[in-house]
């Protein structure tokens, strides 16, 4: 049988994950841990020297960050559908990477009023927030998903960034951005996931 452990908190980037699991359809544990409590506990830290969520441990293999929890389980339960096909590659690496990179740090920067120098630009990843920007907004552009007509593991680790930033007012809310967001609110997954999560966030 499978071993698939999920380590999370329900207010953290775990989210994305649960969602991806749901997505896959298999079955797996949940383990919820605390920031400042279990998240740090030597047990964990065992497991995870960063002593953050999300992880999961398969068959005694620990994945962590999100991206490549998404793409762990879009390759190694193919069923599920949510690997690129050889014609989506391009597309299904691009922007998961974006993501993961220029995107992520461009709006952690913005959130803690970082302002990065003209001339110092160079040195950052994503050069320029409306760099940023234009690259995303391109991303969803003319297209219903990330690869094209086809939902994938791309969609929920770059759709989860940008619903989270037009809620709170980090990404600019550019055109395509909200229609792709609703769009992706319809997944029955997303519904399950969420109130997985919200559930587990109201009991700690």
């Amino acid at each position: 049988m499978t071993e698939l452990t999920f380590f999370t908190n329900p207010q953290s980037r775990g989210r994305i994950a649960r969602w991806m699991l749901e997505e896959t359809g298999v079955d797996y544990d949940t383990e919820i841990l605390t920031y400042d409590g279990t998240m740090k506990a030597p047990e964990y830290l065992a497991l995870n020297p960063m002593g953050k969520v999300p992880a999961i441990r398969h068959n005694g293999r620990m994945i962590t960050e999100c991206a490549a929890i998404c793409a762990y389980l879009a390759d190694t339960f193919p069923n599920s559908g949510l690997a690129p096909r050889p014609e989506e590659r391009a597309d299904y690496y691009r922007w998961m990477f974006f993501a993961a990179g220029p995107l992520e740090a461009s709006t952690a920067d913005s959130a803690l009023g970082v302002t990065v120098p003209q001339e110092r630009q160079r040195m950052v990843g994503y050069g320029s927030r409306a760099h940023v920007m234009d690259a995303l907004e391109s991303a969803v552009a003319g297209k219903t998903y990330i690869t094209g007509d086809r939902f994938t593991a791309a969609d929920i680790y770059v759709g989860m960034q940008i619903m989270w930033g037009l809620r709170f007012a980090t990404i600019e809310d550019r055109p395509g951005l909200g229609d792709y967001v609703a769009r992706l609110s319809q997944r029955p997954a997303l519904k399950r996931a969420t109130t997985m999560d919200d559930a587990a966030a109201a009991a700690m």
